[in-house]
């Protein structure tokens, strides 16, 4: 799968969990955030998807989110990883 590919179904999938009313709001939240610094061009690509890695990996250790919420982000952080 080609890197821009790639991103297109990453943010794709953080687009997903931001729509999804069933998820927490601060999850949301964060999901947009990460969303938005993956789209800054003026930033490396490793160092966009490092950024990405660390909001969703304190988002996915939430006590708070749904169990198809944490499997989503930890697919989007799997993806993120291939990407570096």
């Amino acid at each position: 799968m080609e890197t821009e590919e790639r991103l297109k179904h990453i943010l794709d999938g953080l687009g997903q969990l931001a729509e999804d009313t069933s998820v927490p709001r601060n999850i949301r939240r964060g999901a947009l955030n990460a969303r938005e610094l993956l789209l800054k061009k003026e930033n490396a690509l490793d160092v966009r998807a490092a950024s990405a890695i660390f909001i969703l990996d304190e988002l996915a250790n939430d006590p708070n989110i749904p169990l198809h919420g944490r499997t989503l982000i930890w697919n989007v952080i799997s993806q993120l990883e291939t990407v570096k």
